[in-house]
């Protein structure tokens, strides 16, 4: 992939959405089955309770800067694109290492080398919401007449870890880049985007000087499935007005339904809410065959439904095939990987591009949930072009992030123990300074991006792990600096 994609019309660009993406998550992790009984919970607490297998973790030498060059130059390198192609470039995340100096920055040395400087965009925060937000800003700057033809290059990563306690289990880390442009594979349906927000103090982090957040859970699970009500009701207008929501159900009306997934129980509880939603808001619809025996709770109010546990497990029970069909297949980096913040909801849109052959996917049209404590919430529709030639954009995006499975398989098992010592690691030397990091460096993927140093004044050093080994001829592999 390489030129600039311009429009000749200079008209409205065509077709905006995403052109290429790229997943970066840790080489290690630790299994749930153990880590049960490391905890000494119940057996099944954290596998069959929240639907979790393994999680992802970072060890003292990544950072959130680490990841994201990481992910921004292995997207670079995978679709061939020149670093003067990218006119925009924004970051969301929520894990902050400096309360001025923004992430957007340090990517800014892999351009050093292309010379270009003129790069809009900066960092944009708030919870797992950041990396859409700065989507959504990508999207509507393409679409402005402020875009001048360039590509925009969206990252969204985070490293998400909790105190030692019941919620450790659903931390993670990760990182995606998502290249933005016009002729896009997967397309951004136009005026079908659900905004809701409010003020709540579900999950936040008011200690600078600890990774780990106040979680209120409870209040953090009405406030998800709320904002979930909220952005159903506006969406369902916009696609009828579109004139996409040819029947009465959301859920009849997209291939795919992909959430942010603090963990894979709760996204199976979402698709159960739109089921509810769509059962309350259209009591006349002629579909009862999938509301057998759910006619007893027509007359419930949603705000009285959150925690009842009759109407959860009935609406569960009876969307499961649709979760099964149109849901569970976005759901394997949650699973592998646990909670990644603001990339979660896009490692589920990765997951479903690589669940099944590239035929079954041509022509879908998914709706994304994203959401962020405190909170942020959108509802939005994509829709993927079905253009199956073998040199389309499509065939490349997918080929590109093929290898998804065969990393999550090439990851190094940790021992509950050894992962309980990182994280103390992680607490003991979080914004110390001077620091130079013990984690091991071996087990990287090639190409990743580690934290070298961080010196007296708080200034951070990165190098990169080579590509390739060192061959006999004297390759030292890939340069440390941008390609």
């Amino acid at each position: 992939m390489s030129g600039l994609r311009k429009e000749e019309n200079q008209g409205w660009p065509n077709n905006v959405g995403i052109l290429a993406l790229e997943v970066y998550f840790p080489s290690q992790y630790v299994d749930q089955s153990e880590l049960e009984e490391f905890d000494s919970v119940s057996k099944g607490k954290y596998t069959i309770g929240l639907g979790q297998d393994k999680m992802g973790f970072c060890s003292d030498r990544e950072d959130i800067n680490s990841l994201c060059l990481t992910v921004v130059q292995r997207l670079m390198e995978k679709n061939n694109i020149d670093y003067t192609n990218i006119g925009r470039l924004e970051v969301g995340t929520e894990t902050i290492i400096d309360k001025s100096k923004s992430v957007k920055t340090v990517l800014m040395q892999l351009f050093e080398k292309s010379g270009n400087t003129c790069i809009e965009g900066i960092d944009t925060t708030n919870a797992c919401f950041g990396g859409t937000a700065a989507l959504f800003n990508a999207v509507n700057w393409v679409e402005s007449s402020s875009w001048d033809g360039r590509y925009a290059l969206v990252v969204a990563g985070d490293i998400a870890v909790y105190a030692t306690g019941n919620a450790r289990c659903t931390g993670g880390a990760g990182a995606i880049a998502i290249l933005i442009g016009p002729q896009a594979p997967i397309v951004f349906d136009r005026g079908c985007r659900a905004t809701h927000m409010q003020h709540v103090y579900d999950f936040y982090k008011p200690n600078m000087e600890s990774e780990y957040p106040v979680v209120d859970g409870k209040l953090s699970i009405q406030c998800y499935l709320h904002a979930l009500d909220k952005c159903y009701d506006r969406l369902t207008q916009q696609l009828q007005t579109a004139g996409i929501m040819t029947s009465p159900r959301l859920l009849d009306n997209a291939d795919a339904f992909i959430f942010h997934s603090p963990y894979c129980k709760l996204v199976q509880k979402s698709v159960a809410r739109l089921m509810l939603n769509d059962f309350l808001r259209h009591p006349g619809s002629n579909c009862t065959d999938s509301y057998n025996g759910l006619e007893t709770f027509r007359g419930v109010k949603l705000e009285d439904t959150y925690f009842n546990k009759e109407i959860e497990t009935a609406f569960m029970t009876a969307s499961k095939p649709v979760f099964t069909q149109k849901t569970k297949p976005s759901l394997l980096l949650a699973n592998q990987v646990g909670n990644m913040y603001t990339p979660s909801v896009y490692g589920g849109l990765v997951s479903f591009l690589i669940s099944r052959p590239i035929q079954e996917i041509a022509g879908c049209r998914c709706v994304l949930f994203s959401y962020g404590s405190g909170l942020a919430s959108a509802l939005y529709s994509l829709r993927i072009t079905d253009d199956l030639s073998p040199l389309s954009s499509l065939t490349r995006l997918v080929k590109n992030i093929s290898d998804v499975k065969s990393c999550l398989d090439r990851r190094k098992k940790v021992s509950p123990k050894d992962f309980d010592a990182l994280m103390k690691l992680r607490e003991q030397t979080h914004h110390k300074a001077p620091y130079s990091p013990v984690g091991d460096t071996d087990s990287l993927f090639p190409g990743t991006w580690y934290l070298m140093s961080v010196d007296e004044k708080f200034r951070r050093q990165y190098d990169r792990k080579p590509l390739h080994p060192p061959t006999e001829a004297g390759d030292n592999g890939v340069d440390s600096g941008a390609s």
